[in-house]
């Protein structure tokens, strides 16, 4: 816990101005109930209109869902700097989780109820340097190609000028609830 002491000692040592963000979000468990009984599009059309609260994660990390179809589904990010590395760009395990999400959401987009997914490997190539003051960030995630047991997708991440600053290929496991 940080003191007024402390705080003037860390500005007298140049470390600037101290920061603290909120995160705050719904018990999961009742969501996730909710989802078990609903088709993948479904459940997250539930999230994109409001009759279901987002992940705890989409909080966390400032994702927002932008729109869901089937195999195809964009979220939002607005980096901050508390997402910072020590080179001051923003941490590329945020860009790497953005696309995660979109990944793995666009292949739960395609899949019937009773059936869930998990990551086995993505591959993310980083393209672009990330600073809080290049705005929102887009993510696209795309199906591939949805099998019973494995699914494979892709994803976008593009900045707010529309240039690409990273894309993964992801490669899920497909599995009864």
């Amino acid at each position: 816990m940080s003191t007024e002491t402390d705080q003037s000692a860390a500005t007298q040592k140049g470390w600037g101005e101290q920061r603290s963000k909120v995160v705050t979000w719904h018990d999961p468990a009742p969501t996730t109930a909710a989802g078990l009984a609903m088709p993948g599009i479904d459940y997250l059309r539930a999230m994109l209109h409001g009759t279901l609260p987002p992940p705890p994660i989409a909080g966390l990390m400032d994702f927002t869902m932008a729109s869901v179809e089937p195999g195809r589904v964009v979220f939002t990010c607005q980096p901050d700097d508390s997402a910072y590395n020590p080179i001051g760009a923003v941490h590329g395990g945020l860009i790497c989780t953005l696309l995660d999400s979109v990944a793995g959401c666009a292949l739960h987009s395609t899949l019937p109820q009773g059936k869930g997914y998990t990551s086995i490997e993505i591959k993310v190539s980083y393209l672009k340097g990330v600073r809080a003051s290049g705005g929102v960030l887009t993510a696209t995630g795309t199906v591939i190609k949805a099998g019973a047991r494995v699914g494979f997708t892709e994803g976008v991440v593009t900045n707010e000028a529309g240039a690409v600053v990273a894309t993964a290929s992801s490669t899920l496991l497909v599995f009864d609830l």
